[in-house]
């Protein structure tokens, strides 16, 4: 490299460097003047794909960092949803909030719509937000990495085994290219979190843990005149599980991801209990409303983990790990011995937004040059441990982690088109099939 690099190489050639270079350490600078973002041409290009609430949040967030990025393309399904999403991010502050619009820059000819407006919007970029509903997350992270573009993806980052397989092959290449991968699983950018974890070791080692998101639930779309099977579904993508994974792989990740994070491992079989009580309609299509799962870990220890989606319940979303010498309790932000003695206490005044944080992070890592963050391998093996779960719960039956990962269950149709057939159809009636404990079955 050129002694004066810094101030002539262009964000392109790093980017096309970053690609060449394989095998570095993780937090090492790629070149030794890394600030390659400080000049006139010091844009990082970024392109959205998947332009719902998360979406629009996620790319929010990136064009509040300290570094010149811009959004320069965008691509979604639905041209509404697009537009919806530009309109926001492009609209003047009511509250004297920042505004970002000065940070847009996607003219109509880079709004691509369809399923196939990743492959046109990805190439535009130099980072790359994946935030489509999980179902496409596989191939869109596959296609990003390929490209040697740095991502962000959200949570879960598949729906199948078949998709953890891809995304685990993929964030291979990605190590290798040394290109930034964060995973929306925000708690490891978070303050309280990030604490707690240090001084983990004062609760001994780690016996049994408990997971909960309880709560009432979420939004629904009903179906609207005219429309095909597959819109019908990717508009109300949370129900059906090629999509979204059920809630327990949706939302409930987070707190099963803690738990292994702390535990430094995945469980090796599961086996609980779930099924559907309240949310019986047709537009509910179908996921359950609850599950309850216990997770077996290598040195017997165990993870009992619930979700549920039920108005009128108790509501709690929280962590807790058992170890011999005490307990963390990461909603009190807090370590508690086993007499009762509170031996750490997290200032919440202290504690951060780790929504902002994982953006401020990633894009200053990219700025500095710097390989940094490698999250895909923990974000697919997290969301194979909440695959895991919802199998166990669906069958009723001890479900090993090693058959399931390598099972290549594969939920996803053959074509992605609004007139092609989803992989899951409704009877006369309009209802979904739902799976039955002790019927449902998966052939390994």
């Amino acid at each position: 490299m050129r002694k004066d690099a810094s101030n002539h190489s262009s964000r392109r050639d790093f980017v096309k460097q970053s690609s060449l270079i394989a095998g570095g350490l993780i937090a090492a600078p790629l070149f030794s003047k890394a600030n390659y973002f400080s000049g006139a041409d010091d844009v990082i290009k970024v392109a959205l794909i998947g332009c719902g609430g998360r979406g629009t949040g996620a790319a929010m967030q990136a064009l509040l960092t300290k570094q010149n990025v811009k959004l320069v393309a965008m691509a979604d399904a639905f041209s509404d949803r697009l537009e919806r999403c530009y309109k926001s991010l492009t609209a003047d502050s009511k509250s004297g909030d920042k505004t970002v619009k000065d940070r847009v820059d996607v003219p109509a000819e880079r709004r691509f719509v369809g399923f196939d407006g990743y492959l046109k919007a990805i190439p535009l970029a130099d980072v790359v937000i994946l935030a489509t509903p999980p179902g496409f997350r596989p191939i869109h992270f596959e296609e990003a990495v390929k490209q040697n573009k740095h991502i962000f993806m959200e949570k879960p980052v598949a729906t199948d085994p078949a998709g953890v397989q891809k995304v685990l092959a993929a964030a291979e290449q990605a190590k290798a290219k040394k290109l930034n991968v964060v995973v929306g699983l925000q708690r490891h950018y978070q303050n309280s979190y990030r604490e707690l974890f240090k001084k983990k070791n004062l609760i001994g080692d780690i016996t049994s843990a408990q997971a909960w998101w309880n709560n009432d639930g979420v939004w629904v779309n009903k179906r609207q005149p005219g429309q095909t099977e597959m819109e019908y579904q990717m508009r109300n993508w949370y129900y059906f599980v090629w999509l979204c994974g059920d809630h327990i792989a949706e939302q409930h990740i987070h707190n099963i991801d803690v738990i292994n994070w702390f535990k430094g491992g995945y469980p090796v079989k599961a086996q609980g209990m779930g099924g559907r009580q309240v949310r019986k309609g047709k537009e509910y299509g179908e996921i359950f409303d609850h599950h309850y799962v216990e997770f077996h870990y290598a040195d017997g220890s165990i993870l009992n983990s619930q979700c549920r989606h039920i108005p009128g319940t108790m509501s709690k979303v929280d962590e807790l790990l058992v170890g011999t010498k005490g307990i963390i309790q990461t909603g009190a932000a807090n370590i508690v011995s086993s007499k009762g003695k509170v031996l750490y206490q997290y200032d919440t005044k202290l504690e951060n937004n780790p929504y902002q944080t994982e953006h401020d992070e990633l894009f200053a890592a990219i700025a500095k040059g710097e390989y940094k963050f490698a999250d895909a391998e923990n974000g697919a093996k997290s969301t194979m441990t909440s695959i895991l779960g919802r199998m166990a719960t669906y069958t009723g039956q001890v479900i090993e982690w090693d058959k399931a990962i390598n099972s290549g269950i594969d939920l996803h149709p053959k074509q992605y088109d609004f007139a092609a057939t989803p992989p899951v159809l409704p009877d006369a009636d309009g209802f979904y099939p739902v799976a039955t404990p002790g019927v449902t079955k998966y052939g390994f």
